[in-house]
């Protein structure tokens, strides 16, 4: 739908800061922030819809940020040298102000590691998408303080995408900083980094299957929709791994429902709904293996929950896990997150690998 893409976009960069960062949502008060991880998606669209200055200038924004918080890395490497306890205050956070400043809300599970490798993951696609490899040479600073923070703690444990088990290593956080580093060493060169890479792969690979597939975290039995991250984008595993399509049939069996992918299947926030972007995602992964139809109708499926101001939620509450919750979370924060950037943005993408895996398809039959 021509609308709502070109909707999408405006609702992006409409709400882009002048600094650069991404407000989550702007009418959902918790969400007045930015995250490293959510933006540097955002900034992927923009990227693939050619608003290369908008990507760009969020990436200056994390340069700024990383660079006024680099004292907390060489604090995190000295203290782990001497054998001293990290605490809370020691990480970089997960979240910042949209000028660039740490929050202060007490309460959120502000050390994640994900975003850290998915913004060098980011950075790595603008520079593919605009040639403009000088970047490297400008963010030299806040790319090496990130590699450095990554490579020091990247087997710790830290909250996952949803701010949640922070005591447990996920799967999906491990894939983002494998994804990041190898992205990015595609520029560096670096024997080191790729010998971390392959280590980091390693571990996935041992500690993160349970009967034959992928699980939310180590020690877990379960799946999470976040796990179709592992090929898409981070290239942590073939496609057509064996392992990897063990994962999608059970995230197919358990978190998916008419084109609307849940979180996992304890989730009980909002009554634990779908979530557009995670639909998008499985979506991305159907297009990128040729299954395009089925991309097509989870398309079609998240355009059908825009509304009349051509926005789009976080989560559609329709097929809950525990609808007790719902109203829980409502006398909370008030109504679901809408629109939410991530959200828009993960429609943007898919579009676009639809459009990619079409075009492969008819270059197969010409070949043919």
């Amino acid at each position: 739908m021509i609308e709502l893409l070109n909707k999408s976009v405006e609702i992006i960069k409409d709400n882009q800061s002048v600094y650069g960062s991404f407000i989550a949502s702007p009418y959902f008060p918790t969400y007045h922030y930015s995250w490293l991880r959510d933006g540097s998606f955002i900034a992927y669209s923009m990227d693939l819809m050619g608003e290369y200055e908008s990507a760009e200038k969020f990436y200056h924004w994390i340069d700024t940020v990383i660079k006024r918080y680099g004292y907390k890395v060489e604090n995190i490497k000295e203290k782990v040298k001497d054998g001293k306890r990290l605490v809370t205050g020691d990480f970089l956070h997960a979240r910042y102000t949209l000028d660039g400043y740490e929050e202060t809300e007490q309460g959120w599970g502000n050390f994640q590691l994900d975003g850290y490798g998915t913004w060098l993951w980011g950075l790595s696609e603008h520079i593919k998408l605009t040639g403009k490899e000088e970047l490297i040479y400008n963010f030299k600073e806040s790319i090496e303080l990130t590699i450095e923070y990554l490579s020091h703690l990247w087997n710790y444990p830290n909250y996952d995408v949803w701010e949640e088990n922070g005591d447990k290593i996920h799967t999906s956080t491990l894939a983002c900083i494998y994804g990041g580093i190898k992205s990015i060493n595609e520029f560096l060169h670096d024997k080191k980094l790729l010998a971390l890479c392959n280590e980091i792969k390693s571990f996935i690979l041992t500690n993160c299957v349970s009967k034959g597939h992928f699980v939310k975290y180590i020690g877990s039995k379960d799946v999470d929709a976040s796990l179709t991250w592992l090929p898409v984008p981070f290239e942590v595993i073939e496609i057509n791994d064996e392992i990897f399509i063990n994962t999608v049939e059970k995230i197919e069996k358990e978190l998916f429902h008419n084109g609307g992918l849940h979180r996992f299947k304890d989730d009980t926030y909002y009554g634990g709904g779908e979530w557009i972007l995670l639909s998008a995602w499985l979506g991305w992964y159907y297009a990128k293996v040729g299954e395009i139809d089925d991309a097509k109708n989870i398309k079609k499926w998240i355009e059908d929950q825009m509304d009349d101001n051509g926005y789009l939620p976080e989560q559609v509450c329709f097929h809950v896990n525990d609808d007790k919750y719902y109203p829980y979370w409502i006398e909370k924060w008030g109504e679901v997150a809408k629109p939410l950037l991530w959200s828009h943005a993960m429609y943007i993408v898919l579009i676009k690998m639809i459009e990619a895996g079409e075009k492969n398809a008819d270059k197969r039959c010409i070949s043919f």
